[in-house]
């Protein structure tokens, strides 16, 4: 074998003496195998000629050497094939192993690691197939040399103890690399999984951070507050049970990096890491549920301020004003307040400042607002309780010492302030002053039972909507709508209560400031006119839901015996009870001083009653694009005859006009004019409204009027646009005419006057501005 004649040191070379042996042409002898051997294999190494046998055993021992060659050595030639087969196989296999061998180190120390654990497997289970192969390569071949004596060919071939000490070599190697791999292998195996659990757990615990963000830190109620504790404790529940997960993921790491992981910093990190998740969530719980708990006592506080301001309310509202009259009730009504005052809680004996300082820690400028909330209704309440309070002890002492009417003896006057007590006043003049007393007293009276009243609605029905323990009886219709189904009463309600309600009783003494009172405040009455151009919204709302379990409740915790409907209605009412008032004590006023105040208080309730009825008749109006409030005030509002001719329009159509006039119902506001069509009213007896719709619109910038029409005294022109369009107006009466007449000569006078400014400040004239503005009266 040309492989094994390289490993040759020295070459033996006997003589054939037979056969092989020839003549050359010359007569030479020549060795044609050597010379072909030779040749052929190039030899570069010792090589001896023996001729003989004999020579050949100074080199070799007999016992070594065949008996055909001189020895003793027996030796079968099948033996020789298949030793040699075997030889041959063996160095082969050595070969490919080698190979296999360095194929699969080189290809697992260049592949790259996967990111998967389940990936990892793979490299793992090849490893270990490629170690039990070539155990199985070595274990099938090794004992058929082991067996062989391979001395028989000692001269011939090189004994394969090299093969055999290169493939315990190889043994070897592959052993310390498959250790130090499998082990790295399944690190990395330990690591992926490791890190798999980590970013779950992590995963958990953000969520679980998210979660308790999510929860608010403040209740805008007791009854929200504990469900926010609740939904806190059910959150650390979770979490504490994760947190156990978590503790567990930590163990192992620890026991990883205990048996020298090649990945040790990375775990520990790992480890640091959640075990600060869960100390940042643990302690993020712990706070918010000190704060919770802190926000829950200071609503439990306001709330039993809040609940003592109500029993005060319903206390002063259930007392009735007739029971008052005797001296037995007077007093008994006071005992009762007293009893209330005795029961207050804590809190209502401190100042606000002390209940922020006390709660600075956890104060949002939400509960900022309720506890300046609570603090504004508590002082509200103390001061009806107190205004209560004075009204009941006069009343107690007038039962004491009542006025009587008795004629003054001459020698000792009356001590009295007031001149009606004066001996040249008539009886007449002194029961008038009496008159005087009792209306101004039952104004008083009124206005504080009307703010009672208000309050009650306001705490009994409106603050009820978001109470959460009657979210499920409030309709759903009613979630958006409180501002609809109150309107702003509560601004009517804190005018009277801190505002008017005072003006009143500072009257007591003085009866004759009582017009002054009301002149004083006319611009702070406008708030009726948002309430009651709202009131029809009201009204359909609560038709709607007037049958709702929520009103009955609330209703039965008030004790109220009328519904939600009529005390909405109170404070239209209440403009009419002052009209109403104030007529009375003008009747009784004769000739004094307060006369002219008493009557500008009365035009001005009754101004503000007929706006109210113009503005209720304004939102009815239906077609109008734009906004009506950019129109003005509505001034007046009624029905009339129209007959319109255009001055480009067919004859025909102003003829016909002549004979059929149009029935509109006209609004006057303070930049224009609206035409609308009275429809039919709609539903069924009190429900019964009217709409109007839309017709024409003619801006007052641009109106002129003809006062008179001949034929007819209650017809008036309104022609626009330089008598482009004329509009015929028929009123109803005489009376009604002239009013209309004078308010539009007022909003024509105010633009001419604003024209005229206008004129003098730019020096430019605008005669067709002007003429516009003039008024034309024709016989």
């Amino acid at each position: 074998s040309y492989h094994y004649l390289l490993n040759l040191h020295l070459v033996l070379v006997l003589r054939p003496t037979s056969l092989l042996q020839q003549r050359s042409p010359g007569g030479t002898t020549t060795d044609i195998g050597f010379r072909f051997s030779q040749e052929d294999f190039a030899l570069k190494m010792p090589v001896i000629m023996l001729s003989s046998v004999t020579d050949l055993l100074r080199y070799i021992d007999e016992n070594q050497l065949s008996s055909e060659y001189g020895g003793t050595l027996e030796c079968c030639s099948s033996d020789w094939i298949v030793l040699r087969t075997a030889i041959e196989s063996f160095a082969v296999t050595v070969k490919e192993i080698a190979q296999l061998l360095q194929t699969f180190g080189t290809e697992l120390s260049e592949t790259e690691l996967p990111d998967e654990a389940s990936e990892m497997e793979v490299p793992l289970c090849h490893l270990s197939t490629y170690r039990q192969g070539s155990t199985l390569l070595k274990n099938n071949n090794v004992p058929i040399l082991a067996g062989t004596n391979y001395s028989v060919n000692c001269v011939i071939f090189v004994p394969p103890f090299r093969l055999l000490t290169q493939l315990r070599d190889m043994e070897m190697a592959f052993d310390g690399f498959f250790e130090k791999h499998h082990l790295k292998l399944q690190q990395y195996l330990q690591l992926l999984r490791y890190e798999q659990n980590f970013h779950e757990m992590e995963q958990v615990l953000e969520q679980l951070s998210v979660q308790e963000k999510a929860i608010p830190a403040v209740g805008g109620s007791v009854a929200q507050t504990e469900q926010l504790l609740k939904d806190l404790e059910a959150l650390d529940a979770t979490a504490e049970e994760e947190m156990g997960r978590a503790q567990i993921i930590i163990l192992h790491g620890h026991q990883l990096a205990a048996s020298h992981h090649y990945a040790l910093a990375l775990i520990v990190q790992r480890c640091n890491e959640l075990r600060h998740h869960c100390d940042t969530l643990t302690t993020s719980i712990r706070v918010k549920r000190a704060s919770l708990t802190r926000v829950r006592d200071l609503l439990l506080h306001l709330e039993e301020a809040l609940h003592w301001c109500d029993q005060g309310a319903y206390l002063l509202a259930g007392q009735l004003v007739d029971k008052f009259q005797s001296k037995e009730g007077a007093q008994a009504a006071l005992r009762d307040i007293e009893k209330l005052e005795e029961g207050a809680p804590s809190v209502i004996r401190s100042s606000a400042d002390v209940l922020i300082l006390e709660f600075q820690a956890i104060l949002t400028p939400q509960l900022q607002a309720q506890i300046g909330a609570a603090a504004d209704k508590l002082m509200a309440v103390r001061g009806m309780i107190q205004s209560r309070q004075a009204c009941l002890r006069k009343l107690a002492d007038v039962q004491v010492r009542p006025i009587q009417l008795v004629a003054p003896r001459p020698e000792n006057p009356p001590r009295c302030r007031s001149p009606m007590f004066s001996p040249k006043h008539s009886m007449g003049e002194l029961t008038a002053f009496l008159s005087t007393i009792h209306v101004t007293k039952e104004l008083i009276d009124t206005e504080r039972i009307y703010v009672e009243e208000l309050l009650s609605v306001l705490l009994g029905y409106r603050a009820e909507m978001d109470n959460p323990a009657l979210s499920g009886l409030l309709p759903d219709v009613l979630r958006s709508k409180k501002d609809d189904l109150f309107g702003n009463m509560a601004e009517i309600y804190g005018f009277h209560s801190r505002i008017f309600l005072q003006d009143l009783e500072s009257c007591l003494e003085t009866p004759n400031r009582v017009g002054a009172c009301f002149l004083e405040r006319k611009e702070s009455f406008k708030v009726y006119e948002c309430y009651c151009q709202n009131k029809p919204r009201s009204e359909a709302l609560w038709r709607q839901c007037s049958d709702s379990p929520f009103f009955q409740e609330c209703q039965k915790k008030l004790e109220h015996k009328l519904g939600l409907d009529s005390y909405l209605l109170k404070p239209v009412q209440r403009l009419t009870k002052y009209q109403l008032l104030l007529k009375e004590l003008l009747k009784h006023s004769g000739d004094s001083d307060c006369t002219s105040e008493l009557q500008g208080a009365l035009n001005a309730m009754l101004d503000l009653l007929k706006f109210v009825n113009d503005s209720m008749h304004q939102i009815a109006i239906t077609g109008y694009e734009g906004e009506l409030s950019d129109l003005g005030r509505v001034l007046m509002q009624g029905s009339f005859n129209v007959w319109i001719s255009h001055k480009k329009g067919a004859t025909r159509m102003k003829d016909l006009a002549r004979f059929k006039p149009m029935q509109r119902h006209l609004f006057l506001h303070e930049r224009a004019l609206l035409f609308c069509k009275k429809r039919e009213e709609n539903g069924e007896g009190h429900d019964r409204t009217a709409s109007y719709s839309f017709k024409h619109c003619l801006r007052m910038s641009a109106v002129g009027i003809t006062e008179n029409v001949k034929a007819d005294v209650k017809k008036f022109e309104i022609w626009y646009s330089g008598r482009e369009e004329v509009y015929l107006i028929q009123a109803p009466s005489v009376e009604v005419k002239m009013a209309w007449l004078t308010e539009i000569r007022k909003i024509l006078t105010n633009q001419q006057r604003v024209v005229q400014g206008s004129y003098l400040e730019s020096h430019c004239l605008s005669s067709f501005i002007l003429g516009v503005f003039s008024v034309v009266c024709s016989a």
